[in-house]
């Protein structure tokens, strides 16, 4: 299978966060993923999507660039924003840790992508905004029509 890939750009608003996970899932149909591998990956870009309009622009709507890319059965998911940064991603990848207690938030959105998704890595600038990269191998399997 050739290499293929899709960009999509979004402003920082919440109702986008149902569009993007959307978008990503439908692009990686023709891996012919299970529906468990379909529910990793919006739930994973849900979290990264999510992460982005809370905590990347807190006094402003900003971008959210996605890319994807398909090699062989590997999804490559590359979530990236242009806002505030993260200045310690040790700390803010620990389970329960978050900026916004007030908020209700639980902390969580770093581990889940981690739980969902088979390596995530991020990169992050304080004012120069924070990138997410998250992979996730297909386990294709063939499809019989009809018998």
């Amino acid at each position: 299978m050739d290499n293929n890939e899709m960009k999509l750009t979004i402003k920082s608003l919440s109702e986008n966060e149902i569009f993007a996970r959307s978008v990503v899932a439908s692009f990686c149909v023709g891996l012919n993923p299970t529906i468990e591998e379909i529910g990793d990956i919006k739930t994973a870009v849900s979290e990264a999507v999510t992460n982005c309009v809370v905590h990347a622009y807190p006094d402003r709507v900003g971008y959210i660039d996605i890319f994807v890319s398909i090699f062989e059965n590997t999804v490559t998911i590359k979530i990236q924003d242009y806002g505030v940064g993260i200045a310690d991603i040790k700390k803010a990848m620990q389970p329960f840790f978050t900026s916004k207690p007030y908020n209700e938030r639980s902390g969580m959105g770093f581990t889940v992508m981690e739980g969902f998704m088979d390596k995530v890595e991020v990169t992050s600038q304080v004012n120069g905004g924070t990138c997410v990269v998250m992979t996730k191998e297909i386990c294709a399997k063939d499809v019989k029509v009809g018998g």
